[in-house]
């Protein structure tokens, strides 16, 4: 039996994956080029999108993208880093993916697929309202630190309810709390009992592997040290790189898939393997080359030909680097039309598919259509 027929009788629940990495999931946590938030966790070499980035239903589900995407052979950039360097340097902010991680950031995935069945008029009306909401002094104007703060809100609600979306499937005994035992045996329980079945030797290792490294996620996690996770607890196991006292776990699981010789640090082929596969024996893409040169100048800090935890965890979780106020000034920079470094509801509605979008209208591609041809 195929891993991926086995699953899909384990859980009933399905996968819904995201692009931006506002979060992030259990044991495999992505990212890709466009992203908000989340990290980039890697399986079996390849980088995948739950966050950022994504509504997270465990590691089993993430694992089934992981087993199919596998045979495959990345043809993109992938990135590992929990949030876009600079928003204000990306080019060309028409393109659907810009807008599409503007919309998650602004609205949140579940609520921008919502403004995504709307017609334009729809949209805008939605967007006045919400608007109003964000500008908190009731003066007329949106500030950066006010937009920050409702990127932030978005954010935060995104993650506790991706956990109350999940939250019955591992909760079996219905006691509000998850022990590991019960999120073992949610997510590993058919393998544990019919290892036999599992017939490939990549999905053998895969669990085995990925068994301990979620006790000893759920372990820090497990603040109270009773082997059940409350809401907090079970939130900050499933999205650890919102947590400071994860954020150790985020580095050290880092670390475990991107160092193949294992001698514990990450060498410049190691940090470039996990991005590129480079199978077909032809030169590599000018964006690898810039990779080798970003390692060289920014990743390899003390300048000893590799990365050391400290330098994966500046790496992949900057200190000076604020998601949500960096949206924020982007934002504001693509739709301050009299450039006094604040918004109108005019100046936001004029730009309103930059921060709500419709599907109707296709990210912006279709503005210029009427509404009949539409």
């Amino acid at each position: 039996m195929q891993l991926k027929e086995i699953l899909a009788e384990e859980r009933s629940v399905s996968i819904q994956a995201v692009e931006s990495g506002h979060i992030v999931s259990p044991p495999v946590i992505v990212s890709s080029q466009s992203h908000g938030g989340l990290s980039g966790y890697n399986c079996l070499g390849f980088l995948f999108i739950l966050p950022d980035l994504m509504d997270v239903l465990g590691f089993v589900c993430a694992l089934l993208m992981c087993a199919a995407a596998a045979q495959s052979k990345p043809t993109l950039r992938k990135e590992r880093v929990h949030h876009e360097p600079d928003l204000l340097s990306r080019p060309g902010h028409e393109d659907n993916k810009s807008y599409q991680y503007d919309h998650e950031a602004f609205l949140g995935k579940e609520e921008a697929r919502t403004f995504d069945q709307l017609t334009p008029e729809e949209s805008k009306d939605r967007l006045g309202k919400i608007v109003d909401r964000i500008d908190g002094d009731v003066d007329g104007y949106i500030t950066t630190a006010e937009l920050k703060a409702w990127i932030k809100r978005v954010q935060k609600r995104y993650v506790y309810e991706n956990v109350a979306k999940v939250w019955t499937d591992y909760d079996l005994n219905k006691d509000n709390k998850i022990s590991w035992d019960e999120y073992k045996q949610a997510t590993y329980g058919y393998y544990l009992a019919n290892p036999e079945e599992f017939e490939d030797a990549t999905d053998q290792f895969s669990f085995k592997k990925m068994l301990p490294r979620d006790e000893r996620r759920f372990q820090t996690a497990d603040l109270n040290g009773d082997l059940a996770a409350d809401r907090e607890e079970f939130t900050s196991f499933l999205h650890p790189e919102e947590f400071e006292h994860m954020k150790d776990i985020v580095v050290l699981e880092t670390l475990e898939d991107i160092d193949r010789n294992g001698d514990g640090h990450v060498d410049e082929d190691e940090y470039i393997a996990d991005m590129f596969a480079h199978e077909d024996g032809g030169p590599e893409p000018d964006w690898v080359k810039t990779e080798r040169e970003q390692f060289s100048d920014f990743r390899d800090l003390n300048k000893d030909g590799k990365m050391d935890t400290d330098e994966i965890r500046h790496w992949i979780m900057p200190q000076d680097y604020d998601h949500a106020q960096a949206e924020a000034r982007h934002l504001v920079y693509e739709s301050d039309q009299d450039k006094d470094q604040m918004l109108t509801k005019e100046e936001i509605l004029e730009n309103w598919n930059m921060f709500v979008g419709s599907q109707a209208t296709n990210y912006g591609e279709d503005l210029t259509k009427s509404h009949d041809e539409l």
